[in-house]
């Protein structure tokens, strides 16, 4: 049946919330644990779930994600399997930016014209979990469905959070409330005994939706409807057979910085809710670096990429991306550093030295707490970052603190000694 299915992944807009990660790259080119990319999970889970055809619609900041899908995902000349960039262009019947995640679909149908397909399943690129869409096709077709909408279990607490459905005993949804600030009672929905034990009693939207070809065309054609939560999927409870598909397993929209911060430092815990270690691993550009090289550093639930030279004292709760080079006698706690696109070589480093001037990577005697260090960053020596008291929130030229949380911009310079 996924031989049926063509895919549509929803670059998103312009990423406001995840800035400064998204200051040169759209949401999905924003690399996650330490080799990845966002845009790596959704196309991961088609691949393991047998869908192979698939397009990537994006419009902001698109050239570093434009090189890491050309980079990345390769098929055989024998097979009609792609992962394709779609950017918003103009042509003939439309001539601006995407208005919002219907349109941007909208816009794109002529491309999906030129293939054979009787299911479009249309997924978020700023998602992080693991799913099997084959079990989803497999309900939608076998209930007569014509659209489905991944569902996700969650507490009264999270309801204004999300757009929330209501299902009848068959699982067909009923009732569609984009966000809603009360009447909470009146959403309630079937689920399972374990979900119901733990309050989770309301059907949350995920944003994962599979609509049959000729429908999405009808929808789409002939009007000017912007998004599929606030408008498409409202206005087809009443006329169409749309069903939910509960998803009990892991999920969490990287919308902010601090779910972002979040979701990346909960994959250093013992057993983390999304699995890194699974059969069905995630896809990314293979790249032939050396294996990482640490010397007399303490690691304490810490994921080191490939790489990494690492004489650091402590790595407590932390990611370390690819390239990283870590000084003496530093300390990284509650982190996420994201490395480097390159390395120095031994002349350079040896001028920066003389200039003393930082080196790219971190400095000697260092001590960063609760940061996201962006990549191709030169961090000095005796740094200090977040080890005081609580942050404001602010933007300054080489820094951004939201939520406690200090970002260092990709590319910026900090003077040795610095305090932040």
């Amino acid at each position: 049946m996924t031989s049926k299915v063509i895919c549509i992944v929803l670059g998103g807009g312009q990423g406001s919330r995840l800035y400064p990660l998204t200051a040169t790259r759209s949401k999905p080119a924003v690399p996650i644990a330490g080799k990845y990319r966002l845009v790596d999970i959704p196309i991961s889970n088609c691949l393991h779930s047998g869908i192979t055809r698939i397009y990537v619609l994006t419009q902001f900041n698109s050239a570093s994600l434009n090189k890491h899908i050309k980079n990345t995902y390769h098929f055989s000349s024998f097979s009609e399997a792609f992962v394709d960039i779609l950017a918003a262009e103009q042509t003939p019947t439309s001539g601006g930016w995407f208005q919002g995640t219907a349109d941007a679909v909208r816009q794109s149908l002529h491309h999906l014209a030129v293939h054979e397909f009787d299911y479009v399943l249309i997924l978020s690129g700023d998602q992080l979990y693991q799913m099997n869409f084959e079990e989803m096709i497999d309900q939608h077709v076998a209930k007569g469905a014509d659209i489905s909408i991944a569902t996700i279990p969650v507490h009264v607490n999270d309801v204004p959070g999300f757009g929330i459905l209501q299902t009848n005993e068959e699982s067909f949804v009923t009732a569609f409330v984009e966000k809603p600030k009360a009447g909470f009672d009146k959403l309630v929905s079937e689920v399972s005994p374990e979900m119901e034990a733990q309050g989770r009693i309301y059907l949350a939207s995920m944003g994962i939706y599979i609509f049959n070809g000729k429908l999405l065309y009808e929808l789409l054609q002939g009007n000017e409807s912007t998004d599929f939560g606030k408008e498409i999927i409202p206005q087809a409870i009443n006329e169409h057979k749309v069903l939910s598909y509960q998803y009990e397993g892991y999920w969490t929209d990287i919308g902010t910085i601090s779910s972002f911060f979040d979701a990346n430092l909960g994959l250093t815990d013992e057993i983390p809710h999304f699995n890194l270690f699974d059969k069905n691993y995630i896809f990314t550009r293979a790249r032939m670096l050396p294996p990482s090289k640490v010397s007399g550093t303490h690691l304490e639930k810490a994921i080191i990429a490939d790489g990494c030279i690492i004489n650091a004292s402590h790595v407590i709760r932390s990611i370390i991306g690819i390239r990283t080079r870590i000084g003496f006698d530093t300390t990284i706690e509650n982190c996420y550093v994201m490395g480097s696109d390159n390395y120095q070589t031994l002349e350079q480093i040896e001028v920066s030295k003389e200039k003393d001037s930082p080196i790219m990577g971190i400095g000697d005697r260092c001590q960063i707490k609760n940061a996201i260090i962006d990549k191709n960053t030169y961090i000095g020596n005796d740094v200090s970052i977040n080890f005081g008291d609580l942050l404001l929130n602010g933007d300054y030229a080489t820094h951004t603190i939201q939520d406690g949380i200090v970002i260092i911009k990709k590319g910026a310079v900090i003077p040795n000694g610095t305090i932040i």
